[in-house]
């Protein structure tokens, strides 16, 4: 029996010394080298083939430097707020979140920040099980740690689901504008941003009534936010002071 129990105790060490040698590797590697495929991406492509679909998969990856700095504030205006001031997870807005959830009967509010969207997208799988959740926040610590804000928000925009079979900001600038991500316009990443909660619904090429009134919604709230620092620069609060953004 001790025998078994120590065999068993080896088994857990090894495998808990490889999980996590192995997902830092991961996350090290990511800090520098662009995520050209992400789960989701061969999620939805299977999903396609399932329903005898043609397969569709656009995606190219674009620095930050090269995607409209309207982009970043826009997703913070409309997705996480306090992306440049918390590290991972608003507190508060999961508090909040909670409370809203006890009073609504069907609608469930979310209070995932960017950078937990980045780690379940890059590293995880869709899904509202416990076990996720818990991965959800390793990784999230993680990239926190050893990517930074900047970076983290270029994978977010290069990778993150924003239409049908269309990844980042680029693919949805060609297919959905016809130009490129750096020539995207302030309304237009506003309402690229207001697709989000659920991109395969709604649709920035042909927005709907709801869409563009949403539009309107996240371009106020992007006067009062300001412009994402660039790589190396520290975020200063000061720069915010008055609440106006830079490129009203």
């Amino acid at each position: 029996m001790e025998t078994k129990l120590k065999l068993v105790y080896k088994i857990l060490r090894w495998g808990l010394a490889l999980f996590f040698s192995s997902t830092i590797l991961v996350v090290v590697v990511y800090r520098f080298v662009p995520v050209y495929v992400t789960p989701l991406m061969v999620i939805r492509c299977v999903e396609q083939i399932a329903d005898g679909k043609s397969l569709t998969m656009h995606h190219k990856w674009k620095p930050l430097d090269n995607i409209s700095p309207s982009l970043p504030v826009a997703v913070m205006a409309s997705e996480d707020q306090r992306f440049l001031l918390h590290h991972g997870f608003d507190f508060g807005a999961i508090q909040q979140a909670a409370k809203r959830n006890k009073q609504a009967a069907k609608h469930k509010y979310g209070a995932s920040t960017i950078s937990q969207q980045t780690a379940k997208n890059v590293f995880l799988w869709p899904g509202r099980s416990w076990v996720r959740k818990g991965f959800e926040v390793y990784f999230t610590a993680l990239i926190e740690m050893l990517w930074g804000k900047h970076r983290i928000m270029e994978v977010y925009l290069n990778s993150i689901e924003m239409g049908d079979g269309i990844y980042g900001a680029d693919a949805v600038a060609k297919y959905h504008f016809s130009k490129t991500a750096e020539e995207l316009t302030r309304s237009e990443c506003a309402l690229i941003a207001a697709t989000l909660p659920n991109p395969r619904k709604f649709d920035s090429s042909n927005p709907t009534a709801y869409l563009r009134a949403r539009r309107g919604k996240i371009e106020f709230e992007m006067k009062f936010m300001p412009l994402f620092p660039k790589e190396g620069e520290d975020y200063d609060p000061s720069t915010a002071s008055g609440g106006i953004y830079k490129n009203n």
